[in-house]
């Protein structure tokens, strides 16, 4: 079981999620983005109980994504975790990258 973790603007989280969904071979819907949208407001990074965790189940591969903002501040803090492949956690750590940028 491998896991990244890192950090994306929180605004940025939709994008992240659908394009590694698409990774997995996940249909992430609108259903799921309401699901994920109203459950992050309700999270906290600095409680070990406080972060959300999001299944995404593709047709061969299956993470477990965990979210939580931080603080006081607009970043999220996410970890992506499953029987990620040498290439899922190059571009899990390219998404988190590239959704920490401004």
């Amino acid at each position: 079981m491998a896991e990244v973790g890192g950090w994306i603007w929180e605004r940025n989280l939709r994008s992240f999620l659908e394009l590694l969904s698409h990774y997995v071979g996940y249909g992430f819907d609108a259903t799921d983005w309401g699901t994920v949208a109203l459950a992050v407001e309700a999270t906290d990074d600095d409680r070990p109980d406080g972060w959300y965790s999001y299944p995404l189940v593709g047709e061969q591969r299956q993470v477990e994504v965990r979210l939580a903002p931080t603080v006081g501040g607009d970043e999220l803090m996410v970890v992506v975790k499953g029987a990620l492949t040498p290439e899922l956690e190059v571009r899990v750590d390219t998404l988190l990258a590239a959704f920490a940028v401004g």
